[in-house]
């Protein structure tokens, strides 16, 4: 009798086979005007894991994405993870030379576009690798030189590629934010993305009835959060093209959204909407905010309209999460939380020596999520680890924080971020904390500026709520509630804050502008 040989280490591909399997009629994928299957989208993934090998791709080479919301980009992504390719899914709001430089970081192989991107890549053809230029895949009507989407999609064959996947083969590339510079290419395996989704999918309260709206770029690890705990749950994964927060309201309560994954100036823009009133929300029962601090009152406001509450994510995309459970937020708002499920964090001085509780310093981690190392990076791999006494590897954030007596994370700011004053620390998003508070004021940025007394000195950008205040009477206003060290010395008035799509104030961009500035 021969002996039966069943998977002891299933991985996401598996999974999602298994799910066209035994949840073969229910929805997996409703985007783009059309609602998919668990049977319909797991041929989707096969058939385009297919027609990346027809295109010569073979296993572990990458293929990178520059595609708006939408059923092709979940298909592409997913698709191209069933074939053992490797994924580049690219933000499509930052500039061509960064698209450029990305491309040609991650290796790409082949490269898939929505329509309204194609034409970008056709103005830079002459900067990226030739390989791009005979593997180009676009949606929509029929464009010269390249391979129309749907026809070389459906031509393929919809069973799964007969191809043997590692754990530790790469998954994905996720490019960084760029806040701080280049962006790095973040690598995940296929076993640190699943089990990244199981512990996400425990701590954020996913099941098989999740039904999840995505409303950021399918590109960012925000939106992966959401996406990847629903179809590890087998649940039901929707797609905005774009964020509208009054059609997030109404979509809540006709789709039945069960979970959310936004960053905090969504929420913000959500709870300023007059829909709120107009829509039940019954059906939340998980809302999670990541990519920049969720202000008190909002995260207070969320509390108070949706039973659920919110569950607030700090974390990087190269692997360390802490979640400040609903339960536990009334009495400590300003807090992150806890560690991940298996995930541990330790807060470091100057010396790299532990801090006591109270104590700020940089914030490292621990755990089977942390990623391997940015793509093709060796020295900035080496850069971002700390190797304890024991020899365990700890990932540094570059994150300033501390832990309360009772284990829970509060964020200080950025260790870039950070202001020397006259040999003082100062954290710029406690002063921000403090300014946007004025009633004038709608949003707030503080960097560091040149002062010829103290070294460095805090100087506060502010956009007006309702373009009217006096700068004056605002920074008297906000010196007389800040510490002594923390005073600002100018403050400033700009038509608007830049961030990011996940939220992040580009502050490099700020300090750029303003450099040469000098205080007495």
């Amino acid at each position: 009798m021969s002996k039966i040989i069943q998977p002891t280490n299933p991985l996401l591909p598996d999974i999602f086979a298994l799910h066209g399997k035994w949840r073969a009629d229910k929805p997996a994928l409703i985007a783009s005007g059309e609602s998919q299957t668990w049977h319909e989208f797991t041929q989707r993934m096969n058939q385009v894991a297919n027609g990346l090998a027809s295109k010569g791709m073979r296993k572990g080479d990458r293929v990178a994405l520059l595609m708006t919301n939408g059923s092709a980009m979940a298909e592409c992504l997913f698709g191209a993870m069933m074939g053992g390719f490797v994924s580049a899914p690219l933000n499509i709001s930052v500039t061509d030379d960064a698209i450029i430089n990305m491309i040609i970081d991650s290796g790409a192989k082949a490269i898939i576009c929505t329509e309204d991107q194609a034409e970008r890549i056709d103005d830079m053809l002459d900067k990226l690798p030739k390989s791009i230029k005979h593997n180009r895949v676009c949606t929509g009507e029929s464009r010269k030189d390249w391979t129309p989407y749907s026809h070389w999609r459906d031509a393929q064959s919809p069973y799964r590629p007969d191809v043997k996947i590692a754990p530790d083969d790469f998954l994905n590339i996720i490019y960084s934010s760029g806040t701080t510079g280049q962006p790095k290419g973040i690598v995940h395996t296929h076993q640190g993305r699943r089990d990244w989704a199981y512990d996400l999918a425990i701590t954020l309260r996913y099941d098989s009835s999740a039904r999840f709206l995505a409303t950021i770029g399918l590109y960012s690890n925000i939106t992966w959060v959401g996406m990847l705990c629903t179809l590890l749950s087998g649940g039901t994964l929707l797609i905005n093209e774009k964020f509208d927060a009054d059609a997030i309201w109404k979509r809540i309560e006709t789709d039945r959204i069960t979970h959310l994954s936004m960053v905090p100036v969504m929420y913000e823009r959500m709870m300023e909407s007059p829909q709120r009133r107009q829509f039940k929300s019954t059906s939340m029962r998980g809302m999670m905010s990541a990519g920049s601090p969720l202000r008190e009152p909002v995260k207070a406001a969320l509390f108070e309209h949706f039973d659920c509450g919110v569950i607030e994510l700090y974390g990087l995309t190269e692997g360390v999460i802490t979640t400040l459970d609903p339960e536990d937020a009334p009495q400590r708002l300003a807090s992150v939380g806890l560690p991940l499920i298996g995930t541990d964090i330790k807060i470091l001085d100057d010396a790299d020596n532990e801090c006591p509780a109270g104590t700020a310093g940089e914030i490292v981690s621990c755990g089977r999520i942390v990623m391997p190392e940015y793509f093709g990076r060796k020295e900035a791999t080496q850069e971002a680890v700390w190797i304890d006494s024991h020899g365990v590897h700890w990932l540094r954030t570059g994150d300033i924080g501390y832990l309360d007596d009772e284990g829970y994370l509060y964020i200080v700011d950025r260790k870039k971020d950070m202001i020397l004053s006259g040999g003082q620390n100062i954290y710029p998003q406690d002063i921000e904390a403090v300014i946007i508070q004025h009633p004038d004021v709608g949003d707030v940025a503080v960097i560091g500026v040149i002062s010829r007394k103290w070294g460095e000195t805090p100087l506060a950008l502010v956009a007006l709520k309702n373009g009217s205040g006096k700068s004056d009477e605002i920074r008297v206003w906000a010196n007389t509630r800040l510490g002594k060290q923390q005073r600002i010395t100018g403050l400033e008035f700009i038509d608007e804050i830049p961030r990011n799509p996940n939220g992040k104030i580009l502050k490099r961009e700020l300090r750029k502008t303003y450099k040469g500035r000098v205080f007495d």
